[in-house]
Protein backbone atom coordinates (compact mmCIF):
# COMPACT_ATOMS: atom_id res chain seq x y z
CA UNK A 1 0.00 0.00 0.00
CA UNK A 2 2.45 2.50 0.77
CA UNK A 3 6.15 2.28 -0.51
CA UNK A 4 9.18 1.29 1.75
CA UNK A 5 10.97 4.28 0.69
CA UNK A 6 7.87 6.81 1.68
CA UNK A 7 7.53 4.79 5.13
CA UNK A 8 11.31 5.33 5.41
CA UNK A 9 10.80 9.10 4.56
CA UNK A 10 8.23 9.49 7.66
CA UNK A 11 10.01 7.68 9.82
CA UNK A 12 13.56 10.17 9.04
CA UNK A 13 10.69 13.25 9.22
CA UNK A 14 10.09 12.58 12.45
CA UNK A 15 13.45 12.50 14.16
CA UNK A 16 15.22 8.90 12.81
CA UNK A 17 19.31 9.32 11.62
CA UNK A 18 18.46 5.58 11.01
CA UNK A 19 16.14 3.51 10.39
CA UNK A 20 16.43 -0.42 10.00
CA UNK A 21 14.55 -2.13 7.36
CA UNK A 22 12.24 -4.28 9.68
CA UNK A 23 11.06 -0.91 11.77
CA UNK A 24 10.12 0.04 7.58
CA UNK A 25 8.18 -2.98 7.41
CA UNK A 26 6.52 -2.91 10.69
CA UNK A 27 5.31 0.51 10.13
CA UNK A 28 4.19 0.11 6.92
CA UNK A 29 1.82 -2.94 8.20
CA UNK A 30 0.67 -1.07 10.88
CA UNK A 31 -0.48 2.19 8.35
CA UNK A 32 -2.25 -0.68 6.36
CA UNK A 33 -4.26 -2.10 9.12
CA UNK A 34 -5.57 1.73 10.15
CA UNK A 35 -5.42 2.39 6.78
CA UNK A 36 -8.27 -0.27 6.51
CA UNK A 37 -9.87 0.50 9.92
CA UNK A 38 -10.62 4.21 9.02
CA UNK A 39 -11.98 3.21 5.61
CA UNK A 40 -13.92 0.52 6.45
CA UNK A 41 -15.80 2.47 9.09
CA UNK A 42 -16.53 5.32 6.87
CA UNK A 43 -17.56 3.41 4.43
CA UNK A 44 -20.20 2.37 7.71
CA UNK A 45 -20.91 5.78 7.95
CA UNK A 46 -21.57 6.43 4.03
CA UNK A 47 -23.83 3.42 4.20
CA UNK A 48 -25.69 5.01 7.05
CA UNK A 49 -25.93 8.40 5.31
CA UNK A 50 -27.45 6.63 2.28
CA UNK A 51 -24.35 6.82 -0.24
CA UNK A 52 -23.62 2.52 -1.56
CA UNK A 53 -20.70 3.91 -3.70
CA UNK A 54 -19.08 7.21 -2.24
CA UNK A 55 -17.33 7.72 0.83
CA UNK A 56 -17.07 11.90 1.63
CA UNK A 57 -14.54 13.74 3.59
CA UNK A 58 -16.82 14.18 6.10
CA UNK A 59 -17.20 10.33 5.99
CA UNK A 60 -13.95 10.01 6.97
CA UNK A 61 -13.76 13.36 9.95
CA UNK A 62 -16.06 10.95 11.57
CA UNK A 63 -13.78 8.12 11.92
CA UNK A 64 -11.34 10.12 14.04
CA UNK A 65 -12.88 9.90 16.75
CA UNK A 66 -12.74 6.11 16.68
CA UNK A 67 -9.09 6.03 16.02
CA UNK A 68 -7.81 7.70 19.94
Amino acid sequence: MFSLYDVEQFIREAGAEQVTEDAVVNLELELERLTKKIAGKASVYAKHAGRKKFVKRADLLLTRNINR
